[in-house]
């Protein structure tokens, strides 16, 4: 690996990122307790999910690509916290790194990139529920203000044993 930066840009996903992005996901899904999925997606059966994120809206998906390869090397997005009513100026937000990519500042642009772009939106609350052990996740998430409201013990159960997610929370 080079010890060069390589340039990363930060865009609205798009539908031509589905497969990469399911294969992103996937990992997770695989190989951590990060996500509670236990089966991997098809590109279809991701579809809708990427389709729920426009390029406007509070619901957004921002992809970091490396400019020379167009390899994608992350994803951040703004979703849905709950169904009813009510909670529509609250979003859930989550980031997933290409499994090489972590410690290049990575997550740290595309939350940059996601927040700059909520700002603008009738937004009160973002809210991410973090599975522990996840200092890394722990780290980015209390850089951009978000503060631990509570842990939910043994919420799910993956790869036979059960995991905590804490949960942090962000004034928008």
């Amino acid at each position: 690996m080079s010890s060069e930066r390589t340039e990363v840009l930060v865009r609205p996903g798009v539908e031509g990122d589905l497969v990469a992005l399911t294969d992103l996901y996937n990992h997770y899904v695989r190989e951590t307790p990060i996500t509670f999925d236990t089966a991997v997606f098809t590109p279809e059966e991701r579809r809708p999910w990427l389709l729920s994120h426009p390029e406007d809206g509070p619901h957004r998906l921002k992809v970091a690509v490396e400019v020379d390869s167009q390899l994608i090397l992350g994803y951040a997005t703004s979703s849905l916290y709950r169904m009813k009513p009510a909670y529509g100026t609250s979003v859930e937000v989550t980031i997933y790194l290409a499994p090489d990519a972590g410690g290049r500042g990575i997550g740290t642009l595309l939350y940059k990139s996601l927040f700059e772009d909520l700002a603008l939106e009738d937004l009160h609350r973002a809210y991410a529920g973090i599975t522990q052990p996840n200092e890394v996740s722990v780290r980015l998430h209390e850089r951009f203000g978000f503060r631990h409201v509570g842990t939910y013990r043994e919420v799910g159960r993956k790869f036979g044993r059960y995991w905590d997610v804490a949960w942090y929370e962000k004034e928008l």
